[in-house]
């Protein structure tokens, strides 16, 4: 790969990144937030000039892209726009450190929803409209954003989109994977319009519902609110989030197998079994843990459900302390954390499936004890797995506790305890948002220091690009020839 090909692909994508600065500027010009339109148009203008300027330069010839060229050219890309992404926030003055505003950022596009700001609803409503709209941007993915808009680009798209996809299993819903990405937006695109007119029908103003709805389905959580959905007091407007974060942990290719009427895709699905279960299991557990805490069982349930929604979906939001919940309530949390939403979602964690995996291995193993001389098979989707999804499940795993041990580690520096180092770097590797602790859901990360911030927007980015995409290159044989 040539550094003219690397530089027109991400110049691409941060043009593209670069023309959605027009829904904060349009939203500055509404507000009369004049001063702060210069933050996203000059970096906006100066994106789209350079990309148009190497395309210039560039042949319009097909390529191919290697394994190692397609891991390049993503970690490139979520970086670079990351660093996009932190430019209006320093040059309007709201976050003026390069650490913090990259550590926003990072955290807006990897839909971790952690902040270092104490206080949002100082800010300018397009400042807010750019944090949450980062969360839309990331969820889908910026890459999967690139290879649906533009396929005349010209490169091998399925390599870009399996370096950023979640899952450990790969693969195409049709058999263009331009189509696949265009058919995935459009399910996004319309579950978006769908929230927004819920949440504007229970009293949201647009500029909420419009914040609120990147945010839920980008599974990120950052709100204009300081007591995130609270704040709102609406049960209606928690159980249309609720339901919106659940339906955006789920994986993607579901809602067109719905769509096409493919209905045994969906009922054998193992990943959507587990999901359910999980869900209504940790619900029911947690209302019972409140339930003499609240006024009544629709408001435990109502809490329960949106609390296990924002955490299994890694979105984030909180609807009440859940820090000063009983330990039980907090220890399902926990597990949560552990868990994250499925496959295929805009959801970060270690992910279902993978769970669902290794339960079925657990299974065949004790079988195996029982009846020594017995062949067992890995069933998934009720077909039989191959073998090596085992090994590769518990790779990832092993590699996720141990960047979520050092995570915690180094947290543990800045003198918190150590219940909040662990659920901090839980929720910076698993993209969560809040942990319990110092980190907890009224709480921020601006406390730490900028060492620490940048080795956490480290984390946020290998999380949300499972691990192996940035943890490859510091392989000594990922550089040789």
């Amino acid at each position: 790969m040539s550094i003219l090909t690397f530089c027109r692909i991400n110049l691409l994508l941060l043009a593209i990144i670069s023309s959605t600065f027009i829904l904060p500027v349009g939203t500055a010009a509404y507000y009369q937030e004049f001063s702060v339109i210069p933050a996203f148009a000059i970096p906006g203008l100066i994106c789209i000039a350079a990309a148009i300027f190497v395309f210039a330069l560039g042949h319009r010839r097909k390529f191919a892209l290697s394994p190692r060229d397609a891991f390049i050219i993503v970690a490139a890309a979520w970086i670079f726009a990351s660093l996009l992404g932190a430019v209006p926030f320093m040059i309007s003055g709201t976050i003026p450190n390069l650490a913090d505003a990259f550590f926003e950022s990072v955290s807006g596009f990897t839909t971790t929803g952690a902040t270092i700001l104490s206080d949002v609803e100082v800010l300018p409503v397009s400042i807010n409209m750019w944090r949450c709209q980062m969360h839309w941007l990331g969820g889908m993915g910026i890459v999967a954003l690139t290879v649906a808009l533009l396929p005349l680009l010209g490169v091998g798209g399925f390599q870009l989109i399996k370096a950023e996809t979640t899952g450990p299993e790969k693969g195409k819903v049709t058999p263009k994977i331009t189509t696949t990405a265009k058919i995935l937006w459009f399910m996004y695109l319309a579950l978006t319009i769908i929230q927004i007119i819920l949440l504007k029908l229970a009293g949201l103003g647009w500029s909420d519902a419009v914040m609120h709805t990147f945010s839920t389905l980008g599974t990120g959580g950052f709100s204009t609110k300081n007591t995130s959905i609270a704040a709102f007091n609406s049960p209606a407007v928690e159980w249309i989030c609720t339901v919106f974060m659940l339906l955006a942990g789920v994986n993607f290719s579901l809602y067109y197998f719905i769509c096409t009427g493919k209905k045994d895709e969906i009922l054998h699905n193992s990943e959507l079994k587990g999901y359910i279960v999980i869900v209504a299991v940790a619900t029911a557990g947690i209302t019972i843990f409140i339930l003499g805490t609240v006024p009544s069982l629709g408001d435990a349930i109502r809490t329960a459900a949106f609390q296990v929604a924002s955490i299994i979906s890694t979105t984030g939001f909180a609807s009440v302390d859940f820090a000063q919940w009983a330990a039980g309530a907090q220890m399902i949390l926990l597990a949560l954390m552990f868990i994250g939403g499925c496959s295929g979602s805009t959801a970060g964690g270690i992910k279902v499936i993978r769970w669902v995996v290794l339960s079925k291995q657990v299974t065949n193993e004790m079988r195996r004890m029982i009846h020594p001389h017995g062949v067992y098979s890995l069933r998934l989707n009720n077909h039989p797995s191959r073998k090596e999804i085992v090994f590769s499940v518990s790779s990832f795993i092993f590699i996720y506790f141990v960047l979520v041990f050092i995570t915690a580690l180094i947290a543990s520096l800045s003198g918190i305890d150590a219940i909040s180092s662990l659920t901090a770097s839980l929720a910076i590797v698993g993209n969560i948002g809040p942990g319990l602790g110092a980190v907890g859901p009224v709480e921020n990360f601006g406390f730490f220091a900028d060492g620490i911030k940048w080795w956490f927007s480290f984390a946020m980015i290998a999380g949300r690009l499972e691990l192996y995409t940035m943890l490859v290159f510091l392989m000594p044989t990922f550089w040789k020839k």
